[in-house]
């Protein structure tokens, strides 16, 4: 008459833990789910009605009531349909299993009876092997990025009748095992190379101070000039991700439903390029029931912004906080949630709107009045929050006829390497690892400035208006060019070099 099986339910990046009570009784045929469920969950009575009649088994003509606990929590996805089934045909007496304690399961059924992949399986695996949970079951297409968690073991399913088979004891399913060394070594290289770039020397050094250190970058140029090429190649300059980083990548992508089929670990760092009509709630995350926004798809990679003042004003106002603290929180008026997002951001925009300003042979054709407008839609706040501005000027006919023949990827990456090493015995049993994160006492204590060092920063703070969170982000930024030249004090070049990216602020109207 009555049975509880675990399952679970996703909350931000997190899984919790739900008992599916199911009760049957006599009286007038109802099935009624309670405990705040969704649309997709209220919707499961019909799904579950066919596929347990579909796999040979009775549906009963009783009252049937599930509660799905905390009774307080909103639940989302059709995850729970699998528990459902189950616990209907337990509670009727049509299946006899024993030892529920220490098995979870999750999938959504169709109407045949087959079991279908959901989202979230990583966090759900995970916080299983929290609440000693020993066995998982899980549509097939799940199975292999539930099986990273190597503390439980994770049953494949691709049918109800298959998971009443095993959990009677009538069949065997061998459970899923991945092999994270061997995913790793798979890696591979990227088939995109920075020894691809013609010229740009500036632009690439920039981004090799940027890559090292954490720091935000925005590049400025006319068409063609190599901006969108330059971005597409920082992630084969940055370290491969470590096996805690994959996993928080894998998650979010997993829980944003956007993890392939069959891939069990993202081992390779994100890219993101959203394009520029996309709205607050796409960037930064949010929803009834909140999702991961690019923002969070970006988290341990590089989130791109191609025409960077085309972008709604309140999306790129939005990124403020999420800049500052490497983490977005969502709220809605029943749940509030935190997405992690770290990220490299990478802005491109042209100087002007005809793209020419500057140019050494096309002449600008826009309005002084046109121009201020278009470079105010790039607000100060978020100018500040830019570590590297950078002009990416148009290539001359000589870089354009010349051969590709710059440093490789693999080159860079290896001095990107030794950078972020000495950052993390640095910040070591900090909460920080790369220098963008530094807070005002760490400035304080890597960041000292000799004498002509104030003198120097004086005069930019004087000729390029820079705010005091500029002056942050030069001293950042210096320290990484330190670290990229294995120095332990901040020299006199390190802030000139540092200064000059700041270029932006010498040209704001």
């Amino acid at each position: 008459m009555f049975t509880r099986i675990t399952s679970y339910t996703l909350y931000g990046v997190d899984a919790i833990k739900v008992d599916v009570e199911v009760h049957t009784a006599r009286g007038s045929p109802q099935f009624n789910i309670v405990g705040l469920p969704d649309k997709a969950i209220s919707e499961s009575r019909e799904r579950v009605r066919a596929g347990l009649i579909n796999s040979g088994y009775k549906f009963p003509l009783e009252r049937i009531t599930v509660n799905l606990s905390p009774a307080d929590l909103r639940k989302e996805s059709p995850a729970f349909d699998l528990p459902v089934a189950m616990g209907i045909l337990i509670a009727t007496g049509q299946v006899k299993i024993s030892d529920l304690e220490s098995i979870a399961m999750v999938g959504e059924i169709s109407l045949d009876g087959t079991v279908n992949r959901v989202r979230g399986l990583l966090s759900v695996a995970d916080q299983c092997s929290k609440d000693g949970i020993r066995t998982l079951l899980v549509p097939q297409d799940n199975a292999y990025e539930a099986a990273v968690i190597q503390k439980v073991r994770v049953i494949p399913i691709t049918s109800l009748g298959q998971a009443i088979a095993f959990l009677s004891g009538n069949s065997e399913v061998p459970s899923v095992q991945v092999d994270l060394a061997e995913i790793f070594s798979q890696n591979g290289k990227y088939d995109l190379d920075f020894s691809d770039v013609k010229g740009q020397e500036q632009a690439r050094r920039a981004l090799e101070v940027a890559v090292a250190g954490g720091h935000n970058v925005l590049m400025v140029g006319p068409p063609g000039s190599g901006k969108t090429m330059l971005a597409r190649r920082l992630p084969s300059i940055m370290p491969e991700l470590e096996v805690e980083e994959a996993v928080e990548v894998t998650r979010i992508c997993s829980i944003a439903g956007l993890l392939p089929s069959g891939i069990s670990l993202l081992t390779r760092r994100p890219f993101r390029k959203p394009h520029h009509t996309i709205s607050e709630v796409g960037l930064v995350g949010g929803g009834r029931f909140p999702r991961p926004g690019e923002i969070s798809l970006s988290h341990c990679g590089v989130l791109f912004l191609d025409e960077l003042p085309e972008f709604r004003q309140s999306a790129l106002e939005a990124l403020r906080q999420p800049l500052e603290d490497g983490e977005v929180s969502v709220s809605r008026s029943l749940i509030t949630v935190t997405f992690p997002a770290r990220f490299i951001l990478i802005g491109a925009m042209n100087p002007c709107p005809c793209g020419f300003r500057g140019d050494r042979s096309i002449p600008c054709q826009c309005p002084e009045n046109l121009y201020r407008q278009y470079r105010h839609k790039v607000s100060g706040p978020i100018l500040d929050r830019i570590d590297i501005h950078i002009p990416v000027p148009r290539l001359t006919r000589e870089e354009l006829l010349r051969s590709p023949g710059g440093e490789g990827s693999e080159i860079i990456r290896e001095r990107v390497k030794r950078a972020r090493d000495i950052q993390r015995k640095r910040f070591v049993d900090q909460r920080i690892k790369e220098n963008s994160g530094m807070t005002q006492n760490q400035l304080r204590t890597y960041c000292k400035v000799s004498p002509s060092g104030q003198e120097i920063l004086a005069q930019a703070i004087d000729k390029l208006r820079i705010s005091a969170r500029g002056l942050d982000r030069i001293l950042k930024v210096a320290r990484t060019i330190a670290d990229l030249e294995d120095s332990q004090a901040i020299e006199l070049p390190h802030l000139a070099e540092a200064i000059q990216y700041r270029s932006w602020d010498r040209e704001r109207p």
